[in-house]
């Protein structure tokens, strides 16, 4: 069976990077047997150069970064590229414009669990600019999921669990504690589920404490990437 080669933009952070390439190489491992695993290529960023640019609003900059990673990642052999984390894709029409080879964009890999699923409206809990700019919930939109945003507290909440700690490889009984409640008043204001639309996320809240179904970003993501890698897409 002939394998494709996919590129990875990670590092941001690492602590859900190593959940990209444990999944996808675990998955591709179970379906093909024998000692196959995935082909894959990983620029690793030093998350700090991308968090620098967040913080400064230098999102053009924060694109050129991505982009010259994607075009290193095309010309070593990547057939397909993709952004290891939500936010980022904030920049991946410059990403995307770099390239010549697709790029699998999380958007579109959680609407299609969403529709697997049932669910027409989520809840975006992610970092603030994925919970407030348009461009996650346009994607979502594109195939008939609408996005409800947290209020402003719980985003600010969100945002600083997950920069302050979670990024950083601290995880809390607290925080977690914190979140479900946000997770709640996401049901409560109509989402059918809640999309953990920070790929660090899924490492402290799990399906079986939430009133609701979580899409795991990370994982929907992880499974475009396999059907990618397989030739099953």
């Amino acid at each position: 069976m002939t394998l494709r080669t996919l590129g990875l933009i990670g590092g941001m952070s690492y602590h859900s990077t190593t959940e990209y390439y444990t999944g996808i190489n675990d998955a591709v491992a179970a379906a093909v047997g024998g000692h196959a695993s995935a082909p894959l290529l990983l620029s690793s960023l030093n998350f700090q150069d991308v968090r620098d640019r967040q913080i400064a609003e230098d999102w053009d900059g924060a694109g050129e970064l991505l982009a010259h990673h994607a075009r290193a990642l095309q010309d070593a052999g990547a057939q397909a590229v993709m952004i290891c984390t939500n936010l980022m894709h904030k920049v991946a029409p410059a990403v995307g414009a770099a390239i010549d080879v697709p790029l699998l964009h999380i958007g579109d890999a959680v609407a299609a669990v969403a529709t697997e699923r049932g669910l027409t409206s989520l809840g975006v809990m992610g970092a603030g600019r994925t919970m407030t700019d348009p461009f996650y919930a346009e994607r979502l939109a594109r195939h008939g999921i609408a996005a409800i945003c947290p209020s402003p507290d719980d985003r600010a909440l969100t945002d600083r669990i997950i920069f302050d700690e979670l990024t950083q490889g601290v995880l809390s009984d607290a925080s977690r504690a914190l979140l479900l409640g946000v997770v709640s008043r996401l049901a409560h204001a109509g989402a059918d589920g809640v999309a953990l639309a920070c790929t660090e996320l899924p490492l402290l809240l799990a399906q079986d404490v939430t009133p609701v179904p979580l899409v795991d970003t990370a994982q929907a993501h992880i499974r475009a990437a396999v059907a990618f890698v397989l030739g099953t897409d």
